[in-house]
């Protein structure tokens, strides 16, 4: 996985996973149409990485305390605020338990959920209000997205994998994203490509990805197991047309798009 670069936007994504009646399913949210980016658009919750997601004392609140480095430690913290934010799911424990916390105490810190929206808050506070250690062996690491120099606005985007809490059922926020829903990746892939719904190309290729598995313990075994390989797309001109490709090595296959399929 390559080092973010300063003139890049850093994100974090989560493709949180349960097991459905029939197949694999993922939480997804509808963006509200004014947001700058991605409107309108599927997606799975994720954001930038907020300058107050990495502080002096966040170690303190963190399970297992590995030694990660500084960046690797706020794109995780990033992505469990975010999914906090976008889904109402929360990877963290209470310090004396070795549990996640379940749905009952999840109600119970909905006003934490408010005040992030609102930017009245950080981890930091969070954790120490409520006496929380947030949940990092909770994430696997998925993929690295980097988005193409010809983009006006470029983000650095790291995506992890998780399994949902159990309980915990997801919901959108009403403002950044104002629908949600848990959708198996060969649906989702079926609904974009009807244009019944609008899925950006790196969502889309990460479904993909997805629908390898069938399984919560598949996915997240097959991505322990994978090598992260980024994907910065490529342009590349033929006879044929203009295509994006990404690398080959990077679990997606031999991808090669149009630039008249992309939305």
């Amino acid at each position: 996985m390559k080092k973010a670069s300063n003139n890049l936007i850093p994100a974090s994504t989560v493709l949180i996973i349960r097991n459905g009646i029939n197949d694999l399913e993922v939480f997804m949210v509808a963006r509200h149409h004014q947001i700058d980016f991605a409107s309108g658009a599927l997606v799975f919750p994720g954001g930038k990485v907020d300058s107050k997601d990495i502080g002096p004392d966040i170690r303190d609140f963190i399970v297992p305390d590995k030694d990660y480095v500084d960046e690797e430690l706020s794109f995780r913290i990033a992505a469990i605020r975010e999914s906090y934010e976008e889904s109402g799911i929360l990877f963290a424990k209470y310090k004396a338990n070795e549990n996640l916390i379940n749905n009952a105490k999840l109600e119970e810190l909905q006003k934490w959920r408010d005040r992030f929206n609102k930017n009245e808050t950080s981890m930091q506070e969070f954790a120490k209000k409520e006496n929380l250690k947030f949940s990092i062996e909770s994430l696997i690491p998925f993929a690295h997205w980097i988005t193409p120099d010809l983009m006006p606005k470029r983000f650095d985007t790291r995506f992890y994998l998780a399994a949902v809490p159990d309980g915990h059922q997801g919901t959108h926020d009403g403002k950044e994203s104002v629908d949600s829903l848990w959708i198996s990746p060969k649906q989702a892939i079926e609904d974009c490509l009807s244009e019944k719904r609008t899925i950006i190309f790196p969502t889309r290729m990460n479904l993909e990805k997805l629908r390898n598995s069938k399984t919560v313990e598949e996915a997240l075994s097959n991505a322990r197991k994978h090598r992260i390989v980024t994907v910065l797309p490529k342009l590349e001109k033929t006879e044929e047309g203009v295509f994006l490709t990404i690398p080959k090595d990077a679990g997606y296959g031999d991808v090669k798009e149009s630039i008249e399929n992309l939305r």
